[in-house]
């Protein structure tokens, strides 16, 4: 599996989460809903790329099996090799899209997937943390509409799902 060490402490890594929604919700308030989700990533990236914030696209993460490869997951936008940004434009994010975002977390040993939502009016979104012991904590979720974001605090349970 593709590892990928945390350089940042855990206020830098807020401020870059910080941040990343900031981009998102001028992404969201520029294009408004109903494209593609392929149009909110690049936008998404340009909009990153602005604020000097650096990403890849698509970024590959191998998966094993007993030292054997098995697999890829392509991350919609690795942001500067520490957080992970998966994007989506469904009617509600589902438990499939938070297992998917375990899932990435898992192959990559990153620590958090910021999960979004563009198909609303409002980007709806949610920080999925990798380390199980988080899940019985209280969990940041948001709708947001620019600076003036409304949040929503969620508790997330651990599922046999999700191993």
């Amino acid at each position: 599996m593709a590892r990928f060490d945390l350089a940042l402490d855990q206020q830098e890594y807020e401020a870059l989460t910080e941040r990343v929604l900031g981009a998102v919700f001028e992404v969201s308030n520029t294009l408004g809903a109903g494209f593609l989700e392929k149009v909110y990533e690049r936008a998404l990236v340009r909009e990153l790329g602005l604020r000097g914030i650096r990403t890849a696209v698509q970024a590959p993460l191998a998966v094993s099996y007993k030292g054997y490869a098995v697999g890829e997951y392509f991350v919609d936008i690795l942001v500067e090799d520490v957080l992970m940004v998966e994007l989506k434009c469904v009617e509600r994010l589902a438990n499939e899209h938070t297992a998917q975002c375990l899932n990435y977390l898992r192959a990559s040993g990153l620590s958090v997937c910021l999960l979004v939502n563009f198909q609303r009016a409002k980007v709806e979104w949610r920080r999925i943390p990798s380390n199980k012991q988080e899940w019985p904590r209280m969990n940041v979720a948001g709708v947001g509409c620019g600076l003036h974001h409304h949040l929503r605090i969620t508790l997330h349970r651990k599922e046999s799902s999700f191993g």
